[in-house]
């Protein structure tokens, strides 16, 4: 490594990245710069296992990304969850039917989210079936969104609440072995906050 960088490196300052106070505000890991506008619209990576300690939520990967920062830290915003492609070929099984549904919703505090829903059957069903199933994990997620503020919504989401009630409401159509939110992505936030809707973008300071 030059000098040159070495200086550089130096010369950047690390900033605590803090998790959503959904998740309790619990530290993640640090990251440097040497602009602290440069902050802003990063997106960091981590999974529930990391957040909670529980080694059986490892598979549930979360997207978080920087909205503001100060002296010392970086506070963000819940920018989606996706469920590890192992996981999801682990509880998938031949001779079953997958079912997804992908719909957008906007949560009762005016979030709006695009949300994945998967119901796995216990035996391959028809298409009447399926369209009926798919139909339910629509009704399941708006029912919620609108129900629920933001933080609600994604406590639902990501702890297995939401899935509990798509297994039980599937069931009745057909045999079910497994239901999950497999993905969300954050849409747009509500103008009241200030920011901008969708992916907050970089901006340096005039």
């Amino acid at each position: 490594m030059s000098s040159a960088v070495r200086t550089k490196w130096r010369a950047k300052k690390w900033y605590t990245v803090l998790a959503p106070e959904v998740f309790g505000g619990v530290p993640i890991g640090s990251i440097p710069t040497d602009e602290s506008w440069k902050l802003l619209g990063r997106v960091i990576e981590t999974t529930l296992f990391d957040l909670t300690g529980d080694f059986t939520k490892h598979y549930i990967h979360l997207y978080f990304q920087v909205y503001k920062y100060d002296e010392e830290n970086a506070y963000t915003r819940f920018k989606g969850h996706e469920l590890s492609r192992d996981y999801i070929k682990s509880i998938t099984r031949r001779r079953s039917s997958k079912i997804t549904g992908i719909i957008d919703t906007v949560t009762s505090d005016g979030y709006a989210l695009r949300v994945i829903g998967l119901v796995l059957t216990a035996y391959n069903c028809n298409a009447s079936h399926k369209r009926a199933i798919r139909k339910v994990i629509f009704q399941t997620i708006n029912e919620w969104a609108q129900k629920n503020s933001f933080d609600e919504f994604i406590k639902a989401m990501i702890f297995g609440n939401m899935a509990v009630d798509l297994m039980t409401r599937a069931k009745k159509i057909y045999p079910v072995r497994k239901a999950e939110i497999y993905k969300s992505k954050l849409l747009a936030i509500p103008a009241a906050t200030g920011l901008t809707p969708a992916v907050i973008v970089a901006q340096k300071p005039a």
